[in-house]
């Protein structure tokens, strides 16, 4: 078995990039510029933003935080977001979600000039990832493939179970698994709630992608000799032990299950670095003006 060290691979891409940017400043080129929207308190997005932050300056780009309470009305929050869009300073931006309540999520998101959509959920990115064309990508499941290619682990001809629908993870990772790429070329079942006989869907993959935000779901019983495993899950559980009160626990009973792998990722250390480190790629081809002119 061997671990998938996604905190080494993050800050080894993040090296490549600020590489990047350094011969683009020297060139005399502008430095790529992130803003973030952070809306509100939540201590999920509050730790996500500062790592984002954090990146950015790993990366030698230019960063902008703007923060709301959560008491914001959409009409403002649009407002900004079309400023941003129309600000040739910035490159690219995310709004951090989830937003509260009373703001519609989708209409943000489909506000954003999908040119400065580094977060990749714009239907724009989305409708050009599912059929193959340059376009900005959802981070996690782009974060997983850079995985996937940098541990040079085969996946034509494999065939993968994403557990998981969500239009951030689990649906793009379907489709960007069995693009005629590499990685890729996977042959894809999607498993969700309603899904009849999980278990044995689970025990024919080769790659298990496990997105379901449900802690320990995935058991041994589950997984067969040599498969790789990606655990995508972060949920936050009790934990009396811990200063903070809880511990992160994926969606894996990583004790069990890593013993049959032949290669699984931790949480954390996994999967979650890759996720920003895919941000800041993504800043760094809005900078370039590499996917749209």
């Amino acid at each position: 078995m061997q671990l998938i060290d996604g905190k080494a691979v993050a800050e080894q891409v993040k090296q490549e990039i600020a590489a990047q940017v350094a011969a683009m400043v020297e060139r005399g080129e502008k430095r790529p510029h992130l803003a973030a929207i952070l809306v509100g308190h939540d201590g999920g997005s509050e730790t996500y933003v500062a790592a984002k932050v954090k990146a950015c300056e790993v990366c030698g780009f230019k960063s902008t935080l703007i923060r709301y309470e959560s008491d914001i009305t959409e009409e403002i929050l649009l407002d900004k977001v079309a400023e941003l869009n129309n600000d040739p300073d910035v490159d690219g931006f995310i709004v951090q979600l989830p937003l509260p309540k009373h703001i519609n999520e989708q209409h943000v998101i489909e506000a954003i000039d999908y040119r400065k959509d580094v977060d990749g959920f714009h239907p724009i990115n989305v409708g050009r990832m599912s059929i193959g064309l340059p376009c900005f990508i959802s981070a996690t499941p782009n974060g997983i493939m850079e995985l996937l290619k940098r541990y040079n682990i085969e996946t034509r001809g494999k065939k993968a179970v994403v557990l998981g629908r969500s239009n951030i993870v689990g649906k793009p990772m379907a489709t960007l698994l069995m693009q005629k790429s590499n990685p890729g070329d996977c042959t894809v079942t999607v498993c969700h709630s309603h899904t009849a006989n999980i278990r044995e869907e689970c025990l024919q993959a080769d790659i298990i992608i496990a997105a379901l935000g449900q802690p320990g779901f995935v058991k041994a019983d589950m997984v067969k000799e040599g498969a790789v495993i990606i655990d995508v899950g972060t949920t936050r559980v009790p934990d009396a032990t811990r200063k903070s009160g809880f511990r992160l626990s994926g969606d894996v009973r990583f004790d069990e299950v890593a013993p049959k792998c032949s290669y699984i990722t931790p949480v954390p250390g996994g999967v979650g670095p890759m996720t920003i480190c895919s941000l800041m790629k993504n800043t760094l081809l809005a900078g370039q003006k590499s996917i749209y002119k």
